[in-house]
């Protein structure tokens, strides 16, 4: 069985949930007919087909905690969280049915106690965040079903178990996060860990790589040439300075859509890596390869 790797991508602001946005600031390298949406329908039935991973482990910038790590364990169906607001209804029709696995939730909690973390599992009794048809609710997030159904249909078969981020936001804490599930892959676990590196909703022509300021633009070359660093010590220094990049603030206001790369690369720390596609403003790299 070839080792999965581990990889760090982008999700959509989402089909149908898009539109507005898009419309907005006249971009479409995000939304359903972009770039994006295209090299995912591609790419993640060959990422099924050569991996065959037996489960999925996903983080995603939509679910942080502070102090404990929480470990999705819905059971036999996962639910939806659809934390957008203030879109058309059907937009909150959107399908994607997937399953959890509880074995394999409990061995992510027993990873990360065993490495010194407080962790527990959540259920579909707790809620984890606010969804926009108006009432708190558990389930994966949009930043997990909408790349996920684009990936691998409306429906799938392979169980998929979500754990948060660190809501520190530091490269270091999360980092280890990654540190800590990475010997699952030898196991056949696909991990994803997904963001989007420039998020600045105050600024919306930065999503368009037309639009978009310099400032933008350098700092997307400054990922690109900090994962292109060849020495693996220098490849994390490389990026965690990326925190001090001119354009880090402009690109991220707030750290949550930028960290998960960190989660990625801390779970493939001594490894090489392959950028699979260096859009502007959407990389998807696959560490461990």
């Amino acid at each position: 069985m070839a080792v999965p790797p581990l990889l760090a991508t982008n999700h959509l602001l989402g089909s149908l949930l898009d539109a507005l946005l898009l419309q907005r600031i006249k971009a479409r390298i995000i939304g359903p007919g972009g770039p994006l949406a295209a090299f995912l329908k591609d790419f993640g039935p060959i990422l099924l087909e050569k991996y065959k991973p037996r489960a999925i482990l996903v983080f995603s910038a939509h679910f942080e905690n502070t102090g404990e790590t929480l470990v999705t364990d819905y059971g036999d169906e996962n639910p939806l969280l659809m934390d957008y607001y203030g879109f058309p209804p059907e937009t909150y029709q959107l399908k994607f049915k997937s399953r959890g696995d509880k074995k394999l939730a409990d061995q992510v909690v027993e990873l990360f106690k065993e490495a010194g973390h407080d962790a527990r599992s959540i259920s579909i009794l707790e809620p984890r965040g606010r969804d926009g048809r108006g009432f708190d609710g558990p389930g994966l997030d949009h930043g997990v079903f909408v790349p996920f159904r684009i990936m691998f249909g409306e429906e799938t078969s392979i169980p998929i178990v979500q754990v948060s981020i660190d809501s520190s936001l530091t490269p270091e804490s999360n980092w280890k996060l990654g540190e800590v599930v990475k010997s699952l892959r030898k196991q056949g676990i696909l991990i994803l860990s997904g963001g989007l590196p420039i998020h600045n909703l105050r600024d919306f022509s930065s999503f368009s790589p037309d639009q978009a300021q310099p400032i933008y633009h350098s700092f997307h070359k400054a990922i690109l040439d900090a994962l292109q660093v060849s020495d693996h010590k220098e490849r994390k220094t490389s990026l965690y300075n990326l925190t001090k990049h001119v354009g880090f603030r402009a690109s991220n206001p707030r750290e949550e859509h930028f960290v998960p790369i960190y989660v990625a690369a801390g779970a493939a720390e001594d490894e090489d890596l392959k950028i699979l596609n260096g859009l502007y403003g959407i990389p998807t790299v696959a560490f461990g390869v």
